[in-house]
């Protein structure tokens, strides 16, 4: 019989640390994706879900059991992601001087099939894509990854950014106009 979320932070907190462990195992792969997809890095998404689960325990005591852990330790995870981020983005203006290619940062696998001129088509798009991923706030950048990557309900959303459902909507739609202005020059008209 699998023991629900609140039975183990019941057993958490009457001095069982090591449940937490089945909190962590139950939940870390929906931490990790909703980390990744926000800071675009595997080595910052990992950090990002040792921080949130690390921050969840030592607030487990102020969890309230009416709601879901999982979503509690998502909207932790949401904001350790979103702090990355907005941490990455102060080191790369720290560091103007020094050459940072977004390309050569991420890791690059070699599609067999592809000639040169799909190869460089494909990079052109990659770089476009990143760049209008980039021209979003951070809070319109999450929204649209919850609503569109995560498929979370605009709820969903405003909780784990901690505003309000009105607010949340509105930044999806923010996020998604500047996203088609910025990759219009993509399309193809049939």
């Amino acid at each position: 019989m699998e023991v629900n979320d609140h039975t183990i932070i019941r057993m958490v907190l009457a001095g069982d640390k090591d449940a937490y462990g089945m909190l962590v195992a139950r939940h870390s792969q929906n931490v990790f994706r909703a980390a990744f997809r926000i800071t675009g890095d595997e080595a910052d998404a990992d950090e990002v879900v040792q921080e949130a689960f690390l921050r969840g325990f030592r607030r487990l005591q102020s969890f309230e059991s009416r709601s879901e852990f999982g979503t509690w330790i998502y909207r932790i995870a949401v904001n350790c992601a979103l702090n990355m981020v907005n941490k990455r983005k102060h080191e790369a203006i720290c560091h103007i001087g020094e050459e940072t290619d977004p390309v050569m940062r991420q890791v690059q696998v070699a599609d067999t099939a592809a000639g040169p001129e799909r190869t460089l088509l494909s990079r052109e798009i990659e770089s476009l894509q990143a760049a209008a991923m980039a021209s979003l706030t951070a809070t319109e950048r999450t929204a649209f990854i919850l609503r569109h990557m995560e498929d979370r309900s605009t709820t969903e959303i405003a909780t784990a950014l901690e505003i309000a459902p009105n607010a949340a909507k509105q930044a999806v739609f923010r996020a998604v106009q500047k996203l088609r202005r910025s990759l219009a020059p993509l399309r193809v008209n049939p």
